[in-house]
């Protein structure tokens, strides 16, 4: 077996809550307990759970978009966690990040061209001309085109703009991208379409996803493992067949059971495209 690519042990993160006459009144909240995860190279691990499990602190955490109070993050065989900002600023180029918002997560300022460019500017990756090719090459991979690059997000679907989003994660050709709901904010036959997208870029490009969603009716289609979270916990990890055919635990059978009718839409959907 592969070493994991991404290995994280024994993250936690507490938040206070402060309610009751002056706020006097406290209450801590578990958003991770004790999580642990291995991502192989390659592989897609699907961490499922409804809102309010951890997922989305998992995904920010592992990015150290917001900090944890304890815990570690290997990757390259250093803790993540730990990095100073210039050694984090470099590693931040193969860890990536897929946001869930495809309209908010797009600076609506810029051209489409500078907002996948960005990260090349930043770590300061070729010249000008150079950074155009590379922007070209990425829209036309994502399924948009050349001249894309002049436009505004606004003169976009909500499918195109996940595709932007996409592209400026890849832009960088990262080993790990980590996908934050990245198909919950469309509609069931686009996401059809950007399931199928990654899945392909995953295979073009050697990608390891880490795949947060509530939704296990596309774990189906994009994930190798998942991991099932609730109230912060890790209640039930292994693979997605093992899990679908004979779940372990009964939160994880009602996720399951939710939305039988889209879950049968979408794979309609997968199997027409």
């Amino acid at each position: 077996m592969h070493k994991p690519i991404l290995e994280a042990k024994h993250l936690s993160k507490q938040y206070t809550q402060t309610h009751g006459t002056f706020g006097l009144q406290h209450t801590t909240i578990k958003a991770l307990d004790d999580v642990s995860l291995c991502l192989y190279p390659g592989t897609t691990l699907a961490v499922v759970g409804e809102s309010g499990s951890g997922k989305s602190t998992l995904a920010r955490g592992l990015m150290r978009l917001i900090n944890l109070d304890s815990g570690s993050v290997m990757f390259n065989g250093d803790d993540f966690l730990t990095l100073a900002p210039k050694a984090l600023r470099a590693a931040r180029r193969e860890i990536q990040m897929v946001f869930q918002d495809p309209f908010a997560s797009l600076n609506p300022r810029m051209r489409v061209g500078d907002i996948i460019a960005e990260g090349l500017v930043i770590h300061d990756i070729g010249n000008a001309s150079e950074q155009t090719a590379q922007v070209i090459n990425m829209l036309e991979k994502v399924g948009l085109n050349a001249d894309d690059r002049f436009k505004f997000p606004h003169q976009f679907s909500g499918g195109q703009r996940q595709r932007i989003g996409i592209a400026r994660a890849l832009i960088l050709k990262p080993k790990v991208v980590i996908c934050d709901e990245p198909v919950s904010a469309l509609d069931v036959s686009v996401q059809a379409q950007i399931l199928l997208l990654l899945k392909s870029l995953q295979q073009e490009m050697g990608l390891s996803y880490l795949f947060i969603t509530h939704d296990l009716r596309v774990v189906r289609h994009i994930a190798t493992d998942m991991m099932v979270m609730q109230k912060g916990k890790v209640i039930e990890q292994g693979s997605v067949e093992s899990i679908y055919n004979a779940p372990q635990q009964i939160y994880t059978q009602q996720l399951l059971n939710a939305i039988p009718g889209q879950r049968q839409a979408l794979t309609a959907d997968l199997q027409t495209i």
